[in-house]
């Protein structure tokens, strides 16, 4: 007799203070990588939505030179999750590789959210 299993997508265990994957290591989630790289506006939706806020929030940072929503959804998951880092890191991180921030934080909401269903579940 076979016996049918479901594979689950486990959350990593991240240690409190670190990120779970670095600022560049996108290949950890190729398809993730090519979206916030070939279609960053849609991505930061996509990931801004994923956070649990306004789906149309990254469209500010078009406004300015520093983009103040990305720098910010960095610090919020920071804070958080009580990763280590400044306001500092945040805003050159942000401003100088915007496409790869919103990377790190679709992988790092990946990484530490439990799915909260059992419909995510099967996803």
């Amino acid at each position: 007799m076979a016996s049918n299993s479901v594979v689950v997508k486990q959350p990593r265990n991240v240690s409190i203070g670190d990120w779970s994957s670095g600022l560049f290591h996108c290949t950890e989630d190729i398809k993730d990588c090519c979206f916030g790289c070939w279609c960053c506006p849609c991505h930061a939706c996509s990931v801004t939505k994923k956070f649990g806020e306004c789906l149309c929030l990254p469209l500010l940072d078009m406004c300015g030179l520093i983009p103040p929503v990305v720098m910010g959804m960095r610090f919020a998951l920071r804070q958080r999750h009580g990763i280590k880092g400044t306001m500092c890191k945040d805003c050159l991180a942000a401003t100088f590789c915007s496409p790869c921030v919103w990377c790190q934080i679709s992988r790092e909401l990946s990484n530490r959210t439990m799915p909260s269903s059992l419909a995510d579940l099967i996803k």
